[in-house]
């Protein structure tokens, strides 16, 4: 059964909605995956806060329409499920990560913050690491030199330690 006219006009202002906060968007031909791994796609989608939603495609370009991603209508075509995210990698990820394991999810197009991504181009940014993995490797690298410096200061009041309990030590045997 089909959508009535207010049907439509709320999945394209939800999408909408979604469309005007996100930084990529991600589109994925699903032709032959079962319904079991679809269900394991949209998990794995909500964990990584990725919106993750399969439309017709006229309400679909209605709803990119005079965005930065209006570019994607043109690869359109066919049973799509689109990946929608406001982290600049989770939704890449999520379906290139799907695309491994399902060789029935194939990969279309792709847009990054207004530009056209190609299904090369969003396997690339997929591989790139999430936001919080990012800064925990730049804060790594931003306390190591602190880290290094407690490490020698703890090392030489260890040192300190064993020489000043060694020159009682020889003194007494010095005595005796």
């Amino acid at each position: 059964m089909g959508l009535n006219l207010n049907d439509k006009k709320a999945v394209v202002a939800e999408v909408s909605a979604k469309v005007a906060t996100a930084q990529t968007v991600v589109v994925a031909e699903y032709r032959g995956i079962q319904v079991a791994h679809l269900t394991q796609l949209r998990a794995k989608a909500r964990t990584q806060g990725v919106y993750l939603r399969v439309l017709k495609n006229t309400l679909a370009r209605r709803a990119v329409e005079g965005t930065q991603f209006a570019a994607l209508a043109d690869s359109m075509t066919g049973p799509l499920i689109y990946s929608i995210s406001d982290d600049a990698v989770a939704a890449a990820k999520v379906i290139n990560d799907f695309a491994k394991t399902n060789d029935k999810l194939v990969i279309i197009a792709g847009n990054y913050a207004g530009k056209q991504l190609d299904k090369a181009a969003v396997t690339a940014l997929a591989s790139i690491p999430s936001r919080e993995v990012l800064i925990s490797q730049l804060l790594g690298v931003m306390l190591a030199p602190v880290s290094g410096f407690a490490r020698g200061l703890a090392a030489l009041a260890a040192k300190k330690g064993e020489g000043s309990e060694a020159a009682p030590a020889a003194e007494e045997t010095a005595a005796a």
